[in-house]
């Protein structure tokens, strides 16, 4: 069969609405005709989301930089007793949210180093504490690698971890600490992190409780295309099993300041990624593009290339502008309503759950 075919038979699958293969998809990774890509990718996001593009009003808090991990890609660790090394107590969070959060406020978004002695005992109390003096947002915190540290300090299950965590107030989890799903990669950037596979099965668990979830992918450092595909098929099988992810994002590789280094991503693989990704993951709702990793003129033209969500206001990220990023530490909404109306789209404002707020934005 010709390429031409081959492309032809992938858009006939898009266009029926069934799953690529691992070749079909490595094929779209191959593929330079980015218009044709945008245009599968925006056949399945126009099915799921119309012309609608969704933000939320959302405050991020790190509560430590300090990491037991030390993975390669990573700007924002330190190692406990470094001299940049930051440990808030309850009461200091505290204070930081209410400098970071507005009437408006409806997510908190809550995610740190893998910390060498917090257990369960200490996040559970600033879930709650969180929950009784801000009832009105909802908690969407740690990630994966996160928890699996808590358990592990606390001695329980990670259903049990997960289980405390929600009676405390958590209602989702973030998707961070999936970089790629590969061995080979992860034994190379990030060698002292949980397993891909540990990272699916702790977004199993969280799942079979009713707690929903994202997905990620760092892309961009030493990855291949075949361990690119791999990732997406794994994240899509487990939404087969479990219909727990709202949103996939892809992270673009932020190269300084880490000891991986490197060159910054293009925006022509930006392009790629997201839409491919859209393909890709039929079964998951929602693509993120991550205004702070792709730059707020990306986060823009990604719209038109699979992308119905950009995040939200972001107030105040640092993780990512620890490793380079030059975009703003937050975005107000009238600004957001621009990035989204400008290109054509129509702003609609949601919650952690992807529940409408208000009325259209048109």
């Amino acid at each position: 069969m010709s390429e031409e075919k081959k492309f032809e038979k992938i858009a006939k699958k898009v266009e029926e609405e069934n799953p690529l293969s691992r070749d079909e998809g490595l094929m779209l990774l191959h593929c330079e005709d980015i218009f044709f890509l945008g245009g599968l990718a925006n056949t399945i996001r126009e099915k799921k989301n119309g012309n609608y593009t969704h933000y939320n009003i959302n405050a991020h808090i790190n509560p430590s930089n300090v990491c037991i991990n030390e993975c390669l890609f990573c700007a924002f660790s330190q190692k406990p007793g470094g001299p940049k090394a930051y440990d808030l107590s309850v009461e200091e969070i505290l204070v930081n949210v209410a400098k970071i959060i507005t009437p408006r406020t409806t997510e908190l978004h809550i995610v740190g180093g893998v910390h060498p002695t917090k257990d369960l005992r200490f996040y559970g109390g600033l879930l709650a504490t969180l929950k009784e003096r801000y009832p009105f947002i909802q908690l969407k915190a740690f990630t994966a690698t996160e928890i699996d540290q808590m358990a592990k300090l606390s001695g329980v299950s990670i259903e049990e971890a997960l289980k405390e965590l929600k009676t405390s107030g958590l209602v989702s989890l973030p998707g961070g600490g999936a970089e790629i799903f590969s061995p080979r990669v992860r034994m190379k950037v990030c060698p002292k992190k949980i397993s891909g596979e540990r990272w699916l099965e702790i977004h199993r668990i969280a799942h079979s409780l009713g707690i929903k979830t994202n997905a990620t992918m760092l892309y961009g450092h030493i990855e291949t295309n075949e361990e690119r595909v791999d990732h997406l098929l794994c994240l899509r099988e487990l939404q087969k099993e479990t219909n727990g992810f709202q949103a996939f994002i892809p992270l673009s590789f932020h190269p300084q300041n880490n000891p991986l280094g490197g060159a910054e991503t293009t925006g022509f693989l930006d392009v790629k990624i997201h839409a491919v990704s859209r393909i890709i993951l039929d079964n998951i709702d929602h693509i993120k593009a991550y205004w702070v990793m792709t730059g707020i003129e990306m986060a823009q033209v990604l719209q038109n290339f699979g992308v119905d969500d950009l995040d939200g206001t972001v107030t105040e990220e640092k993780i990512t502008h620890a490793a380079g990023a030059k975009t703003p530490s937050h975005l107000d909404e009238d600004f957001i309503h621009y990035l989204i109306s400008s290109a054509g789209r129509v702003p609609v404002e949601r919650d952690t759950l992807y529940n409408r707020r208000g009325s259209i934005k048109t």
